[in-house]
């Protein structure tokens, strides 16, 4: 592609979110037409709108902005993301490195890692399964019952990890969501600052809520991720009030956010 076209192109997509922006070298071959039609196509549109659908493969990614138009097959970063066979080999950050470390410090021995790679899809169902492989189970038999515990509970894990999927920052990075699993606590690492309306200092109040990514959140709740929007943090210091852990703790600044989830004692 020459210059003066990629340099068109950014000037004709700059006022669109980055979500929404081509991946020039991609192709229509890079999208996986069997997820699509199965899995996402299915769950955006009722089976009698399905049933009377006579567009094309071209025209029905289109409509759902997985590629520019029906007449410039190129995915958008949305579709790379969310179609995508190795969406890494165009957004290399698009991962999650998975730390357990044995202690309480970085440089404490690490006895489990990974790079979890694939699609939101595949790298949202490979992280759940590693925290629920790690997350211990307690028995309390104090009042005459057994009631089984977790060291945390996985509905917050799952609603910090969905935000920190949907919020991060994608473009000009190749920094990966980070989650450090230590023996006191979780931290999940997301590129980019608070965005829009959240700032530092509002981080995680109530009713305070703006997108970076809105179509990658218009994914998340296609795919039955999220039911609203707005709500992931306060589902997730529910979720851990109710277990029994110690408040959520975040630390923002202009180029990071990390949400610390410390152990139930």
């Amino acid at each position: 592609m020459s210059g003066n076209k990629i340099y068109n192109e950014k000037r004709r997509y700059k006022d669109l979110p980055y979500d929404l922006h081509p991946v020039s070298r991609a192709s229509l071959d890079d999208l996986s037409k069997v997820r699509f039609e199965e899995d996402y196509f299915k769950a955006a549109f009722s089976p009698d709108v399905l049933a009377e659908n006579n567009r094309t493969y071209k025209e029905r990614l289109s409509s759902c902005k997985m590629i520019v138009a029906p007449d410039d097959a190129i995915p958008t970063v949305l579709g790379i993301l969310t179609l995508g066979k190795i969406p890494q080999d165009y957004i290399p950050g698009a991962y999650i490195q998975f730390l357990r470390i044995d202690g309480k410090e970085l440089t404490d021995p690490i006895i489990d890692e990974a790079e979890i790679k694939g699609n939101l899809a595949d790298v949202i169902f490979k992280t759940e399964e590693k925290l629920k492989s790690h997350n211990r189970t307690a028995v309390d038999i104090s009042r005459g019952q057994h009631i089984l515990t977790k060291d945390y509970p996985h509905e917050a894990f799952q609603q910090i990890l969905y935000n920190s999927l949907m919020h991060r920052n994608y473009e000009g990075t190749n920094a990966p969501v980070r989650v450090y699993w230590y023996n006191d606590r979780v931290e999940f690492n997301s590129p980019g600052s608070p965005y829009g309306n959240v700032s530092v200092e509002n981080f995680g109040k109530p009713g305070i809520t703006d997108y970076r990514n809105p179509n990658i959140a218009d994914v998340f709740k296609t795919l039955g991720y999220i039911q609203r929007y707005g709500v992931g943090i306060q589902t997730a210091r529910n979720a851990m009030i109710k277990n029994g852990n110690p408040e959520i703790e975040f630390i923002c600044n202009d180029s990071i956010v990390v949400c610390i989830l410390k152990r139930k004692v």
